[in-house]
């Protein structure tokens, strides 16, 4: 008798759901974007343009079906050059985090170092070190509504 295809797979249990845990939600949210910011820095160094695209229904003008296309969407740079070198911010909801008391970015110098800055601070989203930002600044923001 052959073994199961499923037997093959490593099975677990269910993961906790980011929904559950709005921090986590925050994190993942933060996350995506920097990864976009990540992309976009390496098109940069590499001299490049890097285009983010989104999905959108469409019905197709012949055969009236709607179809998925992707369309290009418009992204802002959080990194940007100032007195010959450049800075990057980390932004939540469109603001920019406040890192330490009145520092909102990050000196990078160089454009090389864009990449590895962007890394690190990708790295302390996911050690958790911006949670308490995160929650300073979603907290503020949903006041304002």
């Amino acid at each position: 008798m052959t073994k199961s295809l499923l037997s093959k797979l490593k099975l677990s249990t269910r993961p906790e759901k980011t929904s559950e845990n709005p921090t986590l939600k925050k994190r993942e949210k933060l996350l995506t974007k920097l990864n976009q910011q990540l992309a976009m820095a390496q098109s940069h160094v590499a001299g490049e343009t890097h285009t983010v695209f989104k999905e959108k229904w469409q019905k197709n003008a012949e055969t009236g079906v709607q179809e998925k296309i992707q369309i290009p969407k418009k992204v802002s740079l959080w990194f940007y050059l100032r007195n010959n070198q450049y800075f990057f911010e980390v932004r939540y909801g469109n603001k920019p985090l406040e890192l330490s008391k009145g520092n909102h970015a990050i000196e990078v110098g160089e454009k090389e170092n864009l990449v590895s800055t962007i890394t690190t601070v990708i790295e302390a989203v996911v050690a958790g070190e911006l949670d308490p930002l995160l929650d300073k600044v979603t907290s503020h923001l949903s006041k304002k509504k």
